[in-house]
């Protein structure tokens, strides 16, 4: 990573607006679970497009030929759940609606930013993409919601950006990263078990813990999901 590259982190769909006026290249991480699962979908040789809302959703898949992801509370067939894709086959199609990343995603896509989808099981690979590729990169965890629709700062985002960190600062670009990037960066080198964090043992508790386990595996996939043309595929 050059020394002259900027990285810098801010929260949400706030942040992403303010990283767009001074960024190349926004860096999305929504560890439980869109980012998450796009990294193990793309991984596996599927498209996937992430989608603002459920209700035209299943009128896109149609229209293209593919398949709508629900929510993970369905249990069957793609969902949610990123142990739900982990068969998905080479060239599969997904529709992905989700309340964070999704929008996120378009929100990004509509700036004219590169946009590419970060989590724990890819860090390692997107770290060496971005490395000597931009001038300027921004880091977007996510984040959840309160009740009230505000933002909650979440500690599975908060890791899955530092893992990204972590890995760039390895390649030489700690010089360039701004307190908040190496907090968390220095986050994620202490990290605790995501069995333990609000979102985590809710998950356990309802049943998924497998996604948990597949949410904090780190570098377990070697790809780079960048948004071309609506979509999220793996970076050349």
């Amino acid at each position: 990573m050059s020394s002259s590259t900027l990285v810098s982190l801010e929260w949400g769909p706030q942040g992403l607006r303010m990283l767009s006026e001074s960024c190349e290249c926004v860096v999305l991480v929504d560890v439980f679970s869109f980012s998450t699962s796009v990294a193990v979908a793309v991984a596996r040789g599927a498209a996937v497009w992430p989608h603002t809302g459920h209700e035209r959703a299943e009128e896109l898949a149609r229209a293209i030929g593919a398949t709508l992801v629900r929510g993970r509370n369905m249990r069957e067939g793609r969902t949610m759940s990123p142990a739900s894709l982990l068969g998905v086959q080479d060239g599969e199609r997904l529709i992905m609606p989700s309340d964070n990343g999704s929008v996120i995603s378009h929100a990004a896509l509509m700036s004219g930013l590169t946009v590419v989808a970060g989590s724990l099981r890819n860090a390692s690979a997107l770290a060496r993409w971005l490395s000597g590729r931009f001038a300027t990169i921004g880091l977007v965890p996510a984040g959840e919601e309160w009740p009230d629709g505000a933002m909650r700062v979440c500690y599975e985002d908060l890791i899955g950006a530092g893992a990204i960190a972590a890995g760039m600062a390895d390649l030489g670009g700690e010089s360039g990263m701004t307190p908040e990037v190496l907090a968390a960066a220095a986050a994620f080198r202490a990290r605790a078990s995501l069995a333990e964090v609000p979102s985590g043992r809710d998950l356990t508790e309802r049943g998924f813990a497998e996604d948990v386990r597949l949410a904090e595996e780190v570098d377990s996939d070697d790809v780079v999901p960048v948004l071309r043309n609506g979509r999220y595929v793996a970076a050349d």
